[in-house]
């Protein structure tokens, strides 16, 4: 398993990923809400363990961000002190998919873990728009019968695109989607990824999917979806 830990207490960080490592798993740390978000946002994860007590940003407006925002659906851990029964509720409410009260035992951590990776995976998900699929587990994309190989930041604005479709993606979300909440001053940053991600789709396909919506954003719709 990949796993994202979001956890601000240094000594609980070290003991939770060096059990988990112990077992197989390879651990990214995050030690604000901030960091956190803007790694979950913008890498793959079997899952993420999130503590609720964070600098930045807290956990519960992380989780939220994360789900609306990003429009992420890797399995959630969190992680919290709070054991009341309006505790737990507030954080399904705001995308938390399991909740564990510390302390809490490193065996059964890792045992929750993996049920929530293997639920994720048993579900795997296939966007698709006209004749190009996306699988979002295995990052395979297919325009009709033919792969397409994207970078890793052109498969997160795929994913962004296909999910809105056929709505417009701002400006703001495709930086978002590619950087972050850290985006480049200049926009030719984009504007390349874009070129980029419309030759890899459309070069030598009809109908044509990526289309510029001027001082707005983009879409990803065949034409008669406009």
């Amino acid at each position: 398993m990949h796993i994202l830990l979001i956890e601000d207490n240094r000594d609980l960080a070290a003991n939770v990923g060096e059990f988990l490592e112990s077992r197989g798993c390879v651990v990214d740390y995050a030690e604000d809400g901030l960091t956190g978000l803007h790694l979950a946002a913008t890498h793959r994860y079997d899952v993420l363990v999130l503590d609720l007590a964070l600098p930045g940003i807290d956990g519960l407006t992380l989780c939220k961000r994360l789900r609306e925002d990003a429009r992420s659906t890797v399995p959630v851990l969190m992680l919290t002190a709070k054991d009341t029964e309006r505790d737990k509720l507030t954080g399904f409410e705001f995308g938390a998919d399991d909740y564990l009260v510390k302390p809490f035992s490193l065996a059964e951590l890792h045992a929750r873990l993996k049920a929530l990776a293997r639920r994720a995976g048993s579900s795997a998900e296939v966007l698709q728009v006209a004749d190009l699929s996306f699988d979002v587990r295995t990052l395979i994309v297919r325009r009709g019968r033919q792969r397409v190989n994207l970078t890793p930041a052109g498969l997160r604005l795929l994913e962004k695109l296909m999910r809105v479709s056929p709505g417009v993606l701002s400006r703001q979300d495709a930086e978002r989607a590619i950087w972050g909440e850290d985006p480049p001053d200049s926009d030719a940053a984009l504007r390349g990824h874009i070129h980029a991600l419309r030759h890899a789709l459309d070069h030598g396909f009809e109908p044509t999917l990526l289309h510029t919506v001027h001082g707005v954003g983009y879409r990803l719709a065949p034409d008669d979806a406009l």
